[in-house]
């Protein structure tokens, strides 16, 4: 991969748009792990101590491995 460098003028508001556009990437991204991490929770809530011992875990392991899998 090769990188242009471009030493002009940039467009009135380009670097606004640039970190605004960041900003709102951030958000989304945010957003999608919170989603993740709370679906996650709420299926390892619905399943019974023996379950969960099954696959390993116990309750007090349910954020954290929420956690885990939101960083994905």
């Amino acid at each position: 991969m090769s990188v242009y460098e471009y030493k002009g003028a940039v467009p009135l508001g380009a670097i606004t748009t640039f970190r605004l556009t960041n900003l709102v990437e951030e958000a989304v991204k945010a957003f999608q792990a919170w989603r993740i991490s709370r679906a996650t929770v709420g299926s390892l809530q619905r399943l019974s101590d023996r379950e969960l011992s099954d696959i390993g875990l116990i309750r007090a392991d349910i954020a954290r491995v929420a956690d885990q899998m939101a960083r994905r």
